[in-house]
């Protein structure tokens, strides 16, 4: 049997031990008083006498309810169990465990994704330590996480480290690591960030093109300017033998959309602009087998060599420059074909036109005020 005594002091709250036997030896587990109350100290009194009972009889398999509530218990209470011989000593599980086997288990993740859970990962461990245990993440913690990035980034890349943050929180409650997230409640913003959004022009697109050290960077460049392509996700994809030259279009594989039933490809049109530059570059690349060939089996790291040709075009550095690329033909798309061309040319929907790509133009006030 186990007894529980109370230690009432008039200056602080009652102090909870719970005290029992073991052959000669007398045993105590303490709680203190400052976070649990006396119910909680009467469960885990109850709880000592099951495991007791258990040690001392032949059955050795506490019962689902003991085990339930010893699996639900608060990591504290296990802790001091544990330190009392009355359960095996568990391992705890680490910031370092959960991020790696987390990871091991997303087998389908594309490398974009991949890399922006590793980017994510590198900002956690600048705020919690690798060895640090999960149990030990707190709410408060994390909001503290989320006010320093809000001063490192913008609120889009903040939010998107949040929400996978808030995946992996998750899993480690979907496979009984945790039994709370310390996410929840904790909200991770927009990712709608269009304070750099930027309209770049026919007149730029030439000077663009001028300014390009091959035929390759330039057929790039038409390919995201007057294709709309995705670069490098959709561009990376890009055949000779899915430009049907006859037909006047050519074929684009999206892995962004491709869980999306029927928008894993969609067939654009061979812009005359778009054309000239492909028909040059034809002639010079022939033989392979991707139109764009040298980055293939690389990192494709394009914005810095992007930004050196649009500095020589007097343009100088441009943020988000394939994003903004795809955005302007996006607009002009809609303006002459109308919304439904463009949002199969574009490959989005209407919604994500308007939330993320559309641009109101001095053209549009203009016509406005005729």
């Amino acid at each position: 049997m186990a007894t529980l005594t109370v230690d009432k002091r008039y200056d602080r709250k009652p102090s909870y031990d719970i005290r029992w036997v073991e052959g000669k030896i007398r045993r105590t587990l303490h709680l203190g008083g400052s976070r649990f109350n006396r119910k909680t100290a009467e469960r885990v009194k109850d709880i000592v006498e099951r495991l007791l009972h258990y040690r001392w009889s032949p059955d050795t398999v506490p019962d689902k309810m003991t085990m339930h509530w010893l699996q639900h218990a608060p990591q504290e209470i296990r802790d001091k169990l544990a330190r009392a011989g009355l359960i095996a000593v568990e391992e705890r599980k680490t910031c370092q465990m959960l991020w790696d086997t987390y990871m091991k288990h997303k087998t389908d993740l594309k490398s974009v994704s991949i890399k922006n859970y590793s980017r994510c990962q590198l900002e956690f461990f600048e705020a919690f330590r690798p060895t640090e245990p999960i149990d030990k993440i707190t709410s408060e913690r994390l909001l503290e996480w989320k006010a320093r990035m809000l001063t490192k980034f913008a609120p889009a890349t903040v939010a998107l480290y949040l929400t996978l943050a808030r995946a992996v929180f998750s899993w480690a409650v979907r496979h009984d690591w945790l039994t709370k997230s310390p996410m929840l409640g904790i909200k991770a913003g927009s990712f709608e960030n269009r304070a750099k959004d930027r309209i770049i022009t026919m007149e730029e697109y030439g000077k663009l093109l001028e300014a390009c050290p091959s035929q390759e960077w330039r057929t790039i460049i038409a390919l995201a300017r007057i294709g709309g392509l995705r670069c490098p996700s959709e561009l990376m994809q890009l055949r000779w033998t899915d430009i049907d030259w006859k037909n006047n279009r050519f074929l684009v594989r999206s892995p962004k959309t491709e869980r999306h039933a029927g928008r894993g490809e969609r067939e654009v049109p061979l812009f005359s602009e778009l054309w000239t530059e492909l028909e040059k570059h034809r002639l010079l690349a022939e033989n392979n087998e991707f139109v764009i060939q040298s980055f293939q089996g690389s990192g494709w790291g394009m914005i810095n060599p992007f930004n050196v040709i649009s500095k020589a075009a007097g343009l100088g550095v441009i943020v988000r420059p394939f994003d903004n690329m795809r955005m302007s033909r996006s607009n002009e798309v809609l303006r002459r074909w109308g919304n439904e061309k463009e949002s199969r040319w574009i490959g989005h929907t209407s919604e994500v036109m308007g939330k993320h790509y559309f641009q109101l133009s001095d053209d549009d006030f203009a016509d406005a005020a005729k």
